[in-house]
Parts: C-alpha cells; structure tokens; sequence
C-alpha cells in the first residue's frame, strides 16, 4: 500500500467489486461525466467491467483508495495512457458518494502523483477533467498542478458538449514542494 496522509492506494480486491460497481460505475449520469466512452451496462462480473480488478500492465495502474484510519473503501484510482518512452501518464480518481466533501481528493492526488513520480520514475502527470468539476480542479491545484488550458465543447456528457480543462504538473515541481 502506498500511504498518504489520509488514504492509502492499493491493490484492487474482489470485495471492491460489488462497492465499486453499485457506487460508481451504475450511477449512469455520475459515471458518463468520468468516462470518455459512453455508458453501457456491463455486470460486474464481467471481464471489461469498468469496477473488474484489471491485470497489472504497463499502461495502466489502478488501484483502491481506502482510509487509513478506518481501512474502509473510499473509492478508486488510476494512472491510465502511461507513456514510458515519454515518461507520462493520466491520472483519474473517483470517490465513493459518502466519501465525497471530506478532503480527500488532494491527498488521493498527492499520493498517485508519489507513485507516478517516485515509484514509476515519470516526468509529467496530466489531469483531464469537466470545466465544472470544481472539486477535482481544486485537488489538482493543491497538489501545484498548474492549469494547462481548456478544450472547448470536447466531450460529450449526458447529452450535451460541455468543455474540457486540461491541468499538468511536472516532476521537478513535484519536487520542489516535498
């Protein structure tokens, strides 16, 4: 498990699926603003399920977020598009409703931002988000990932265009604030 100061990542269990699946992946609406392809049903059983444990690969690390205190699942976390040529990566989380509101976003960032940099050895992170999804823009700021621009109408959520900002942050600038 890789700790931060609240939650700490790790490996995906088969207990996560059902939580994960009912929580994120079902709310159609939630899940059709966090996902680039449109919302289908997939069981969770299924082996393209969005919640599925994935086999580890070069590409992708996903991981469970849980409380440190608690060690209750609090939701999920990822670095997708891993580019080792150019020592990039994307990075993506997804709280549980409940878990939502309490601060827990930016240590879920600083943490994915520990594992990309320290532990994968990459040079540079990138967040994608919805212009209005002001809590994932306010945990990247947090974490010093500068806003980088927007891309205007360029994802298609739930039945309208809607505006795209793209924020990145750099290893050295990791560094610095350590």
């Amino acid at each position: 498990m890789i700790r931060g100061e609240k939650v700490g990542l790790r490996t995906r269990r088969d207990s996560d699926l059902p939580v994960l699946q009912a929580e994120l992946y079902e709310d159609v609406v939630v899940r059709s603003r966090a996902d680039s392809v449109p919302w289908r049903p997939v069981p969770a059983d299924a082996a393209d399920s969005p919640a599925a444990a994935a086999m580890p690969s070069h590409e992708k690390a996903y991981f469970s977020v849980v409380e440190l205190e608690s060690q209750e699942l609090v939701g999920e976390a990822l670095l997708w598009d891993i580019d080792l040529h150019n020592r990039t990566a994307h990075l993506g989380i997804s709280l549980l409703p409940a878990f939502r509101g309490r601060g827990l976003a930016a240590d879920v960032v600083r943490v994915l931002c520990e594992y990309g940099f320290a532990v994968r050895g990459l040079q540079r992170l990138q967040v994608e988000t919805l212009a209005d999804n002001h809590a994932m823009i306010a945990a990247a700021a947090r974490v010093v990932f500068s806003v980088e621009g927007t891309l205007r109408r360029s994802a298609w959520v739930y039945g309208a265009f809607v505006d795209t900002v793209v924020l990145g942050l750099l290893a050295e600038e990791w560094a610095q604030q350590e």
